[in-house]
Protein backbone atom coordinates (compact mmCIF):
# COMPACT_ATOMS: atom_id res chain seq x y z
CA UNK A 1 0.00 0.00 0.00
CA UNK A 2 1.35 3.74 -0.79
CA UNK A 3 1.73 6.25 1.91
CA UNK A 4 -0.15 9.36 1.86
CA UNK A 5 3.69 11.21 0.92
CA UNK A 6 3.84 8.65 -2.06
CA UNK A 7 4.55 11.24 -4.82
CA UNK A 8 2.62 9.18 -7.37
CA UNK A 9 -0.65 8.64 -5.32
CA UNK A 10 -0.25 12.45 -4.54
CA UNK A 11 0.39 13.65 -8.19
CA UNK A 12 -1.84 11.73 -10.62
CA UNK A 13 -4.88 12.79 -12.92
CA UNK A 14 -7.91 10.74 -13.86
CA UNK A 15 -9.26 10.34 -17.19
CA UNK A 16 -12.99 8.70 -17.49
CA UNK A 17 -13.89 8.26 -21.10
CA UNK A 18 -17.90 8.69 -21.31
CA UNK A 19 -19.06 9.69 -24.98
CA UNK A 20 -19.94 6.49 -26.20
CA UNK A 21 -23.73 5.68 -26.90
CA UNK A 22 -24.34 2.05 -24.88
CA UNK A 23 -25.53 0.41 -27.84
CA UNK A 24 -25.38 -2.94 -26.21
CA UNK A 25 -27.21 -1.71 -23.41
CA UNK A 26 -30.46 -1.14 -25.87
CA UNK A 27 -31.44 2.38 -24.16
CA UNK A 28 -33.29 5.32 -25.03
CA UNK A 29 -30.17 7.13 -23.50
CA UNK A 30 -26.20 6.86 -23.46
CA UNK A 31 -25.98 4.14 -20.92
CA UNK A 32 -23.45 6.61 -18.21
CA UNK A 33 -27.06 8.17 -17.61
CA UNK A 34 -29.01 5.52 -17.25
CA UNK A 35 -30.63 5.61 -13.60
CA UNK A 36 -28.74 3.63 -10.42
CA UNK A 37 -29.84 4.05 -7.12
CA UNK A 38 -31.17 7.33 -7.71
CA UNK A 39 -28.79 8.73 -9.63
CA UNK A 40 -27.28 8.44 -13.13
CA UNK A 41 -24.41 5.62 -13.37
CA UNK A 42 -21.34 7.97 -14.16
CA UNK A 43 -22.44 10.39 -11.24
CA UNK A 44 -21.49 6.57 -9.15
CA UNK A 45 -18.58 6.50 -10.79
CA UNK A 46 -17.30 9.91 -9.89
CA UNK A 47 -18.15 10.39 -6.66
CA UNK A 48 -16.10 6.74 -6.15
CA UNK A 49 -13.02 8.22 -8.26
CA UNK A 50 -12.94 11.82 -6.05
CA UNK A 51 -12.45 9.43 -2.85
CA UNK A 52 -9.20 7.79 -4.22
CA UNK A 53 -6.48 8.95 -2.11
CA UNK A 54 -4.78 11.44 -3.73
CA UNK A 55 -6.07 12.21 -6.76
CA UNK A 56 -5.47 15.57 -8.38
CA UNK A 57 -7.72 16.05 -10.84
CA UNK A 58 -10.27 14.23 -13.13
CA UNK A 59 -10.82 15.01 -17.33
CA UNK A 60 -14.27 13.43 -18.36
CA UNK A 61 -14.46 13.01 -22.20
CA UNK A 62 -18.05 13.46 -23.08
CA UNK A 63 -19.89 13.84 -26.67
CA UNK A 64 -20.02 17.13 -28.05
CA UNK A 65 -23.93 17.37 -27.81
CA UNK A 66 -23.81 15.98 -23.99
CA UNK A 67 -26.07 18.62 -22.49
CA UNK A 68 -26.65 16.41 -19.39
CA UNK A 69 -23.42 16.46 -17.56
CA UNK A 70 -23.08 19.99 -16.67
CA UNK A 71 -26.13 19.67 -14.68
CA UNK A 72 -25.04 16.65 -12.37
CA UNK A 73 -24.00 17.58 -8.95
CA UNK A 74 -20.64 16.08 -8.94
CA UNK A 75 -19.78 18.13 -12.58
CA UNK A 76 -19.48 21.29 -9.87
CA UNK A 77 -16.10 19.82 -8.39
CA UNK A 78 -13.17 22.03 -9.32
CA UNK A 79 -11.27 19.03 -10.05
CA UNK A 80 -13.20 17.88 -12.77
CA UNK A 81 -12.46 19.10 -15.66
CA UNK A 82 -14.81 17.94 -19.62
CA UNK A 83 -13.02 17.85 -23.25
CA UNK A 84 -15.16 16.44 -25.55
CA UNK A 85 -14.40 13.22 -26.99
CA UNK A 86 -14.86 11.53 -29.91
CA UNK A 87 -16.04 8.44 -31.93
CA UNK A 88 -14.39 5.56 -29.78
CA UNK A 89 -12.77 5.42 -26.83
CA UNK A 90 -9.53 5.74 -27.20
CA UNK A 91 -10.53 8.84 -29.53
CA UNK A 92 -12.20 9.91 -26.41
CA UNK A 93 -9.02 9.41 -23.87
CA UNK A 94 -6.73 10.59 -26.53
CA UNK A 95 -8.41 14.22 -26.00
CA UNK A 96 -8.16 13.86 -22.98
CA UNK A 97 -4.77 13.35 -22.91
CA UNK A 98 -4.04 15.97 -25.20
CA UNK A 99 -6.12 18.64 -22.89
CA UNK A 100 -3.50 17.36 -20.10
CA UNK A 101 -0.72 17.44 -21.94
CA UNK A 102 -0.64 21.27 -22.02
CA UNK A 103 -0.99 21.62 -18.26
CA UNK A 104 0.53 18.77 -16.60
CA UNK A 105 4.20 17.39 -17.29
CA UNK A 106 5.31 14.44 -19.15
CA UNK A 107 5.98 11.96 -16.12
CA UNK A 108 2.42 12.79 -14.55
CA UNK A 109 0.42 9.55 -13.72
CA UNK A 110 -2.66 8.66 -15.64
CA UNK A 111 -5.62 6.54 -14.57
CA UNK A 112 -7.88 6.04 -17.25
CA UNK A 113 -11.43 4.00 -15.94
CA UNK A 114 -14.30 3.25 -17.37
CA UNK A 115 -17.52 5.33 -16.66
CA UNK A 116 -19.70 2.15 -16.05
CA UNK A 117 -17.52 0.65 -13.59
CA UNK A 118 -18.64 2.36 -10.13
CA UNK A 119 -17.64 -0.28 -7.76
CA UNK A 120 -13.45 -0.62 -7.54
CA UNK A 121 -12.84 -0.81 -4.38
CA UNK A 122 -10.49 1.48 -2.84
CA UNK A 123 -7.78 -0.55 -1.60
CA UNK A 124 -7.73 -2.07 -4.93
CA UNK A 125 -6.75 1.53 -6.01
CA UNK A 126 -4.19 1.50 -3.70
CA UNK A 127 -2.81 -1.35 -4.96
CA UNK A 128 -2.35 -0.46 -8.83
CA UNK A 129 -0.52 3.03 -7.13
CA UNK A 130 1.81 0.71 -5.46
CA UNK A 131 2.47 -1.35 -8.59
CA UNK A 132 4.95 -0.33 -11.55
CA UNK A 133 4.25 2.76 -13.59
CA UNK A 134 2.35 0.46 -16.60
CA UNK A 135 -0.25 -1.29 -14.78
CA UNK A 136 -4.04 -2.27 -14.73
CA UNK A 137 -6.56 -3.56 -12.63
CA UNK A 138 -7.48 -6.69 -14.14
CA UNK A 139 -9.21 -10.50 -12.88
CA UNK A 140 -7.55 -14.01 -13.06
CA UNK A 141 -9.95 -16.33 -15.41
CA UNK A 142 -12.15 -18.31 -13.07
CA UNK A 143 -14.06 -19.93 -15.37
CA UNK A 144 -12.57 -22.70 -18.23
CA UNK A 145 -11.75 -20.82 -21.23
CA UNK A 146 -12.58 -21.73 -24.83
CA UNK A 147 -11.31 -20.32 -28.13
CA UNK A 148 -14.20 -20.46 -30.63
CA UNK A 149 -14.87 -21.04 -34.61
CA UNK A 150 -17.28 -20.04 -36.71
CA UNK A 151 -18.62 -23.57 -38.49
CA UNK A 152 -21.05 -22.57 -41.01
CA UNK A 153 -23.88 -20.39 -38.73
CA UNK A 154 -23.25 -21.28 -35.42
CA UNK A 155 -19.90 -21.07 -33.36
CA UNK A 156 -18.08 -24.21 -31.86
CA UNK A 157 -14.95 -24.95 -29.96
CA UNK A 158 -11.60 -24.58 -31.48
CA UNK A 159 -10.09 -25.40 -28.00
CA UNK A 160 -9.53 -24.91 -24.47
CA UNK A 161 -7.03 -21.96 -23.25
CA UNK A 162 -4.81 -22.35 -20.14
CA UNK A 163 -7.08 -20.63 -17.78
CA UNK A 164 -3.69 -20.07 -15.39
CA UNK A 165 -2.42 -17.78 -17.96
CA UNK A 166 -5.95 -15.91 -18.68
CA UNK A 167 -6.86 -12.30 -17.50
CA UNK A 168 -9.95 -9.96 -17.91
CA UNK A 169 -8.75 -6.35 -18.43
CA UNK A 170 -10.53 -4.24 -16.29
CA UNK A 171 -9.67 -0.24 -15.00
CA UNK A 172 -8.35 1.91 -13.91
CA UNK A 173 -5.39 1.43 -16.33
CA UNK A 174 -1.99 3.44 -15.50
CA UNK A 175 0.73 4.97 -17.43
CA UNK A 176 2.87 7.77 -17.78
CA UNK A 177 0.82 11.35 -19.83
CA UNK A 178 3.14 11.54 -22.17
CA UNK A 179 4.09 7.59 -23.24
CA UNK A 180 0.36 7.18 -23.09
CA UNK A 181 -0.27 9.95 -25.72
CA UNK A 182 2.37 8.81 -27.31
CA UNK A 183 1.27 5.19 -27.89
CA UNK A 184 -2.22 6.15 -28.29
CA UNK A 185 -1.14 8.60 -31.38
CA UNK A 186 0.76 6.21 -32.73
CA UNK A 187 -1.54 2.73 -32.29
CA UNK A 188 -4.34 4.52 -33.91
CA UNK A 189 -2.29 5.70 -37.04
CA UNK A 190 -0.82 2.08 -37.63
CA UNK A 191 -3.56 -0.04 -36.14
CA UNK A 192 -6.28 1.47 -34.52
CA UNK A 193 -8.82 -1.87 -34.76
CA UNK A 194 -5.85 -3.37 -32.25
CA UNK A 195 -6.13 -0.65 -29.62
CA UNK A 196 -9.05 -1.67 -27.49
CA UNK A 197 -7.66 -0.79 -24.06
CA UNK A 198 -5.01 1.23 -22.96
CA UNK A 199 -3.14 -1.58 -22.25
CA UNK A 200 -3.29 -3.06 -25.55
CA UNK A 201 -1.70 0.31 -27.49
CA UNK A 202 1.00 0.14 -24.71
CA UNK A 203 1.77 -3.49 -26.06
CA UNK A 204 1.99 -2.50 -29.29
CA UNK A 205 4.33 -0.60 -28.64
CA UNK A 206 6.53 -3.32 -26.76
CA UNK A 207 5.54 -2.65 -23.09
CA UNK A 208 4.28 -5.36 -20.75
CA UNK A 209 1.93 -3.87 -18.33
CA UNK A 210 1.23 -5.15 -14.76
CA UNK A 211 -1.42 -6.95 -14.12
CA UNK A 212 -3.24 -6.19 -10.66
CA UNK A 213 -5.68 -8.55 -9.60
CA UNK A 214 -8.68 -6.67 -8.55
CA UNK A 215 -11.96 -7.47 -6.40
CA UNK A 216 -14.69 -9.30 -8.57
CA UNK A 217 -16.78 -6.13 -7.52
CA UNK A 218 -15.04 -4.43 -10.39
CA UNK A 219 -17.26 -5.53 -13.61
CA UNK A 220 -18.51 -2.77 -16.08
CA UNK A 221 -22.34 -2.38 -16.45
CA UNK A 222 -22.44 -3.64 -19.99
CA UNK A 223 -26.06 -4.75 -20.14
CA UNK A 224 -29.36 -4.68 -18.16
CA UNK A 225 -28.72 -7.00 -15.77
CA UNK A 226 -25.56 -5.83 -14.58
CA UNK A 227 -27.38 -2.89 -13.33
CA UNK A 228 -29.49 -5.16 -11.49
CA UNK A 229 -26.42 -6.35 -9.96
CA UNK A 230 -24.57 -3.03 -9.33
CA UNK A 231 -28.09 -1.86 -7.46
CA UNK A 232 -27.97 -5.21 -5.36
CA UNK A 233 -23.98 -4.10 -4.52
CA UNK A 234 -24.59 -0.58 -3.96
CA UNK A 235 -27.71 -1.43 -1.17
CA UNK A 236 -25.31 -4.19 0.26
CA UNK A 237 -22.55 -1.70 0.69
CA UNK A 238 -24.82 0.76 2.78
CA UNK A 239 -25.65 -1.81 4.91
CA UNK A 240 -22.26 -3.25 5.96
CA UNK A 241 -20.78 0.17 5.81
CA UNK A 242 -19.51 -0.13 9.50
CA UNK A 243 -18.65 -3.95 9.19
CA UNK A 244 -15.52 -3.58 7.29
CA UNK A 245 -16.64 -5.77 4.13
CA UNK A 246 -14.51 -5.14 1.06
CA UNK A 247 -16.90 -5.85 -1.52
Amino acid sequence: MTSATNPVENNYWVIVPAAGSGKRMGADKPKQYLPLHGKPLIAHTLENVRQWPGVKGVVVAIAADDTEFKTLPCAQDPRIQTVTGGNERADSVLAALNYLSERQPAQTPVLVHDAARPLVNTDDIQKLLAASPIALLAQPASDTVKQSRECEDKSIVQQTLPRAQIWLAQTPQKAPLGLLREVLQIGLQENPAAITDEASALELAGHSPELVAACRSNFKVTHPADLILAEALINYRASESNSGSKL
